[in-house]
């Protein structure tokens, strides 16, 4: 099972930006072999970053063909501040818990309001759940 070791600097640091920062890089891997780094809106449930995807999206089709991906934060501009998590995606046909929905919801309400959406709106848009789950964790 994935777990951080928030005692140390390095963890906690990977705690907070799970659980604070607004986009996180999610990189699948296309058809030709290319990695495919695309920013998107994630939430950590404490075991899996949830992302929610518009269908027929690269990425979609990418995890479906390659469930092997990896994620990353935006480093500082001199190159510090790296996190890298790797793991496992998987295309969800179920929906999210309330709980979930309620935190992504919550985290996110500001960038759908700013995109003229209501999280109902949202959701129905970008219908597709990607639930990763992480099992290594690199960086410094």
């Amino acid at each position: 099972m994935f777990t951080i070791d928030n005692s140390t600097e390095f963890g906690a640091r990977i705690e907070r930006q799970l659980n604070d920062e607004l986009v996180i890089w999610l990189t699948t891997v296309g058809k030709s072999g290319t990695p495919q780094p695309n920013p998107v809106w994630f939430s950590w449930n404490g075991s899996e970053i949830l992302v929610f995807s518009q269908p027929g999206k690269a990425k979609v089709h990418n995890i479906a063909d390659q469930s092997r991906v990896a994620l990353n934060f935006n480093a500082t501009h001199t190159g510090g501040d790296v996190g890298v998590i790797t793991g496992e995606a998987v295309l969800d046909g179920k929906p999210a818990t309330d709980e979930e929905f309620a935190a992504y919801n919550a985290k996110y309400a500001d960038g759908m309001a700013g995109l003229d959406l209501t999280a109902d709106a949202f959701h129905r848009d970008y219908s597709v759940l990607i639930r990763i789950r992480p099992d290594s964790l690199r960086g410094f």
